[in-house]
């Protein structure tokens, strides 16, 4: 695979150049926030922070047209509604450029629910083949940031198609796959190859700021046995206030709603995403709630994650440690905690 040099006053030109041939999104700071916005020459990408949104917006849309519906009355038969439907498949080649490596693993969970044998989600995987990642090395990573406990890395390439290093003078480019490699065909990168090491140094130091990963391979067992304590999720949940915040962010999450908003004789089917903590999620027509309170919903969340999809998908957990749901949290809920303490609670074999 390759590996090219970009020095720091090549940044715009390069992005420059790429915007030509794709959509390409950065992250930028808008007041607190730093959010993934189309280029601009303008306006340089902030690669020093961390995004504080995910960037699965950019395959995922937060809402989205699937579909247009038209009634029309049959001209020959009056008494006749003939439905017009016109699918809508979004395709544009699209590079997120900027975010880190567990923004980038975060389509893997996506990818075991939407691309499969039996189903497959078109809007999606449209996206998805056309969306390119270059995702930057974490090299100073968040005390919220629990990568490792997942599988990942600060330097972890899973989802990408090239990996960013920054070094002192630029950044160290290094293609992951075959797509990623044709980003770096441009005459404004150099030869990166005596960068390596160098890099290869960052991304070591990046690893050793880590803590030490506990081991959380028992936690779909253990999160499965406490599902009919509401003792233990009555106290996790305690500080909730279920505004779905954690959900909005997180990379990993892909629940939607899908509504048909009419106008007249014309509308459209919207999907957008949904929030498991809503006290609304699974409203039933009858009235009936399955999961009446926050500690219900919590317990769906992070059984989700540890345990229900861990246990369809071959033991990959639904997270990819961003960290995101624990930092920008109101009220400083710890997933973490909470599935270590599920794995320390004894089970009812054990008492």
């Amino acid at each position: 695979m390759a590996a090219k040099f970009l020095p720091q006053d090549q940044l715009v030109p390069w992005l420059a150049e790429l915007s030509e041939t794709y959509r390409t999104l950065v992250p930028r700071q808008e007041g607190d926030a730093v959010v993934y916005r189309p280029f601009s020459e303008e306006q340089a990408p902030e690669l020093r922070l961390r995004p504080t949104v995910s960037a699965k917006s950019a395959v995922f849309p937060q809402c989205e047209a699937l579909m247009t519906f038209k009634y029309e009355k049959d001209e020959q038969d009056l008494g006749r509604v003939r439905l017009n439907i016109e699918e809508k498949k979004h395709a544009a080649p699209t590079l997120v450029v900027g975010g880190r490596g567990c923004d980038a693993a975060g389509f893997n969970t996506f990818d075991r629910v939407y691309i499969t044998d039996k189903v497959t989600d078109q809007n999606y995987l449209n996206r998805r083949e056309q969306t390119l990642f270059i995702s930057l090395v974490c090299d100073r990573p968040a005390t919220t940031c629990f990568c490792n406990w997942v599988g990942g890395g600060p330097a972890d390439t899973k989802g990408s198609d090239v990996q960013m290093t920054a070094l002192p003078d630029g950044w160290l480019l290094e293609s992951v796959t075959e797509k990623g490699e044709t980003l770096l065909n441009s005459s404004l990168l150099t030869n990166g190859e005596s960068r390596i090491e160098e890099a290869r140094g960052i991304k070591s130091m990046a690893e050793d700021r880590m803590e030490e990963a506990p081991d959380i391979s028992t936690a779909p067992e253990h999160l499965l046995a406490l599902f009919d304590n509401a003792e233990f999720w009555e106290e996790v949940s305690d500080r909730c206030i279920s505004c779905g915040t954690c959900t909005y962010l997180c990379p990993t999450c892909y629940c939607f709603n899908i509504t048909d908003e009419k106008f007249g004789m014309e509308g459209v089917r919207l999907r957008t995403w949904d929030n498991c903590m809503s006290n609304l999620f699974t409203m039933e027509a009858s009235g009936h709630n399955p999961r009446p309170t926050k500690a219900h919903r919590l317990k769906n969340r992070v059984g989700h994650k540890f345990s229900y999809y861990p246990s369809i998908h071959g033991g990959n957990m639904a997270c990819s440690g961003c960290g995101r749901c624990i930092k920008s949290c109101p009220v400083s809920v710890d997933i973490r905690a909470i599935v270590k303490k599920a794995i320390a609670a004894p089970t009812a074999a054990e008492e």
